[in-house]
């Protein structure tokens, strides 16, 4: 029975990309981007075509991945920030059971005083930044200037070789030798790793113990600086998404205001003369060259597990941070954020050793803070008892299990919402100067969202629906540091009690306090 065909305790090796839409992928049915790697890991596994980010942006939505708490929980909604050192993770779960844990590549997390996982992974490899947070400072980065190509590097601030601002918005290919690249750089020391280079801490002669491993790639993040050789995957002439000539009058005035804004971008790899729309179509190609990229690094690492004989146990999940527009909707980048599906879906592939389904595309609503327990359960962990996330392994196992009825996209004044057909958008009037403003979509109906029905007189009901469910989700998950009376349970053995800093238990969570006793104070 599923998962018991998974050999007890498996390799794990989470992948994750930055900003790439969840439909760009020839698996996904999209018919320009290029990525047989991709197809072939969503053939032999289970791709779920509608997972959603908690956030927008990388850092809350990566403190969200590894903590598998909602933003509203853990209190981050911006980039970077302090040190979390009471806020569990799973890596660290992994370690106290036995695992060789890793964390390699663009990590973007809380590192003020220090990066969140300094100290409790085995190794730390973030690409930008040192173990004590200091930023533009890492082993890559250090290598390159070794090498002397540290003005060539592509993937982050250079304003010195590529345009004239640090991250151009304009595409063309790369001068940085492909294996010199972040992602090439990540697959290497997560090979070295799994190898068992450098030795860990804990190692004391053969380290036997399996390993958890995040491999955290920049792409198709901007900028959009792919090799060569699959900028030329695709044509000069490449069509333009269908909607980036879109009206967005439908649209929030901060939607509308970027939709404009994108139209006078000023392209860094213009020709005197050139059209605007020539930049834009750049910008889209170097976007699909960059997935490609990403492509290739995800079937180099499938073959280095293969030659291991390590690829039939070994648990691969890939996802991404959060999507982006990319030109999807006319703007250019992810900015405005949770206004459209284009940011708020995620791709996701899981593959798993042993028996389970191959090829299956599972259609229900999962969230990226699933991940973690999802890991846990498929690996024989016990449950992390501070997350929000779900268990998915019944639906990896049965595409008729039903996990969540909705999932959220949070920023901290507006929330995005996913039920049905239907997709929501909260906005407190105040971000507007008082004016309502929200949107209502069935995608059913309008998959390219192009009619808002939130002040549609037809539609008032629904949209009074939706916000009433985004209310009781709010309700229904917030963690708290006290409640009164205060809370005390003995269940199974262990005691409980509340945690005193946000991470009650899910024991006596809202939802429990019922079979606790305090029906009064729900």
């Amino acid at each position: 029975m599923f998962p018991a065909s998974i050999p007890k305790k498996p390799n794990v090796i989470e992948i994750i990309s930055d900003q790439h839409h969840a439909m760009l992928m020839g698996c996904a049915g999209h018919s320009q981007a290029v990525t047989p790697h991709l197809d072939t890991l969503a053939a032999a596994g289970v791709r779920f075509s509608n997972a959603h980010t908690q956030n927008p942006i990388c850092t809350p939505s990566r403190v969200s991945i590894l903590s598998g708490q909602y933003c509203h929980n853990h209190g981050y909604y911006g980039l970077s920030g302090p040190r979390p050192p009471q806020l569990p993770h799973f890596l660290g779960h992994f370690r106290s059971h036995g695992y060789r844990t890793a964390a390699i590549g663009k990590l973007h997390l809380p590192s003020d005083g220090g990066n969140w996982l300094s100290g409790q992974i085995d190794r730390l490899a973030d690409t930008y930044e040192t173990a004590a947070g200091e930023h533009g400072a890492s082993e890559f980065l250090s290598g390159l200037e070794a090498a002397g190509t540290r003005d060539l590097e592509d993937s982050w601030h250079n304003p010195n070789h590529y345009g004239n601002r640090s991250i151009p918005f304009d595409a063309r290919p790369s001068d940085l030798p492909y294996e010199q690249t972040q992602e090439r750089w990540c697959l290497k020391e997560a090979l070295r790793f799994i190898d068992g280079q450098p030795p860990t801490t804990a190692q004391n002669g053969a380290d036997n113990r399996p390993f958890c491993i995040q491999i955290a790639f920049q792409r198709p993040h901007h900028p959009l600086l792919p090799q060569k050789q699959f900028w030329e995957r695709y044509p000069d002439d490449i069509a333009l998404p269908a909607t980036f000539d879109q009206d967005p009058s439908h649209r929030p005035p901060h939607f509308r205001r970027m939709w404009g804004v994108t139209r006078r971008t000023k392209w860094d790899f213009a020709s005197p003369g050139e059209p605007w729309i020539e930049g834009a179509r750049r910008a889209w190609r170097g976007t699909l060259a960059c997935v490609t990229q990403i492509d290739d690094c995800v079937g180099r690492l499938m073959e280095g597990l293969r030659n291991r004989g390590l690829l039939e146990n070994t648990v691969i999940v890939y996802h991404s941070d959060h999507g982006c527009y990319h030109g999807i909707h006319g703007i250019v980048e992810k900015a405005p954020g949770i206004c459209s599906d284009a940011v708020c879906r995620v791709p996701m592939i899981w593959r798993l050793p042993g028996e389970h389904p191959a090829g299956a595309v599972r259609d229900a609503l999962v969230e990226n803070i699933d991940i973690g327990p999802t890991l846990a359960a498929l690996c024989g962990l016990p449950e992390m008892d501070w997350v929000d996330g779900r268990d998915l392994s019944p639906l990896l196992a049965d595409g008729r299990a039903t996990i969540r009825e909705l999932a959220v996209t949070e920023n901290p004044w507006s929330k995005a919402m996913r039920w049905g057909k239907w997709r929501f958008v909260h906005y407190n009037p105040r971000i507007f100067d008082g004016e309502d403003h929200g949107e209502l979509y069935d995608l059913e109906a309008d998959p390219e969202e192009t009619r808002n029905l939130y002040h549609d007189a037809a539609h008032r009901a629904q949209v009074e629906n939706c916000r009433t469910r985004l209310l009781n989700w709010l309700l229904d998950t917030t963690r708290t540091v006290t409640v009164m009376p205060p809370v005390t349970a003995r269940e199974n053995g262990r005691s409980y009690s509340n945690a005193g800093d946000g991470r009650e238990p899910n024991h006596h969570g809202p939802l429990a306090r019922q079979k606790l006793g305090n029906l009064n104070y729900l």
